[in-house]
């Protein structure tokens, strides 16, 4: 089978697109031949800057009627995420959601019926599921070393204050909307990876630092969410965006035979180990929030492989996805029915 190549536009042109136009360009199945941006923007300057013919639009539509552009990666504000997932949609474009896929559980479902009326493919930027930290961490948990899971927590740890890029609109909730959509989604999205989406049950509680660097924020900046699966196991996940402290994406997994912590993990199934000491595993571990050192092209050729097959995208399709923002608005809606209830 012959492999196609991939016209890519790009929709929003900020920090997060440049990591997107990078890793598209870097596989060998792609190559962003288009940008649309609300702000002005120099098609020699921008093609010269990545390498290869750029053109630069200033109308989403007009980007959209471009018949040579096979696949969009959606790089907007969140807000701006489901109309531009519809539209693109609705163009026959195969589409690159980045997270959130949008702010509300109404628009997802709008990209949703978009994506099957047009009958397009879909990759969503959860690009952690591809990290070397977490298909190891799969693999661990799918040859059976730690046996059935009955308890896990993912946490994400990373202040997002002034010293940010994300800051700047981050802090809106028109625009960032919660602790969960903005960042935290990461982990609650590993935590179904490694237990499952039978969620039966959410249960959160939010607060905020009294720091004055982040009194902006229009939401509460940390919650803690429990989830109680529909065979009786839970889980934990902390989003924290307003620490001060290194980035750190808190795993650890207690099974019926052995436990995984961050990138140690100790197993029953394993002779020899040695029940008082950790074992290390060979990871590289989630350390950054910099999207440079996040895992989009493996991601993305997991993506165009998957374009040239007819299948749907692995680990991270629209329904997938769904699930994650399904259980993330539940949470979000009992921290904030936590917070108004009256005592």
């Amino acid at each position: 089978m012959s492999s196609k190549r991939y016209n890519v536009g790009i929709i929003g042109y900020g920090w997060v697109a440049t990591a997107h136009i990078a890793a598209i360009n870097a596989t060998p199945h792609a190559r962003v031949t288009a940008v649309c941006s609300s702000r002005p923007l120099d098609a020699a300057q921008v093609s010269a800057q990545h390498g290869s013919p750029i053109k630069c639009y200033s109308s989403v539509e007009e980007m959209l009627k471009d018949p040579d552009i096979h696949a969009v990666s959606i790089c907007s504000y969140p807000q701006d995420h489901a109309k531009h997932a519809v539209a693109a949609a609705k163009a026959g474009k195969h589409l690159i959601i980045e997270k959130p896929l949008a702010l509300n559980w109404e628009d997802c479902l709008a990209i949703q019926q978009a994506v099957q009326d047009a009958d397009v493919k879909v990759c969503v930027c959860f690009e952690c599921r591809f990290s070397s930290q977490f298909l190891t961490i799969k693999s661990v948990i799918d040859r059976g070393l730690l046996g059935k899971i009955h308890y896990g927590e993912v946490d994400y740890y990373h202040g997002i204050g002034p010293w940010y890029g994300q800051f700047r609109w981050n802090t809106r909730k028109d625009a960032g909307g919660s602790s969960l959509l903005s960042a935290g989604c990461h982990a609650l999205d590993a935590l179904l990876l490694c237990m499952g989406s039978d969620v039966e049950t959410v249960s959160s509680y939010s607060t905020h630092s009294t720091n004055r660097d982040f009194a902006k924020y229009e939401y509460p900046t940390t919650s803690v969410t429990i989830l109680k699966f529909k065979d009786g196991r839970v889980g934990k996940c902390a989003s924290v965006i307003d620490c001060l402290q290194p980035y750190y994406f808190h795993v650890h997994l207690v099974g019926s035979e052995g436990s995984l912590l961050d990138n140690k993990f100790h197993s029953t199934q394993l002779g020899g180990l040695n029940k008082n000491k950790w074992s290390e595993l060979s990871l590289k571990m989630l350390d950054s929030g910099d999207v440079s050192d996040h895992p989009y092209q493996t991601q993305f050729e997991a993506f165009f492989t998957a374009l040239n097959a007819g299948q749907d995208m692995p680990l991270t399709s629209l329904a997938h996805a769904l699930r994650t923002h399904e259980v993330i608005f539940a949470a979000d809606h009992s921290a904030d029915r936590h917070a108004h209830k009256k005592h």
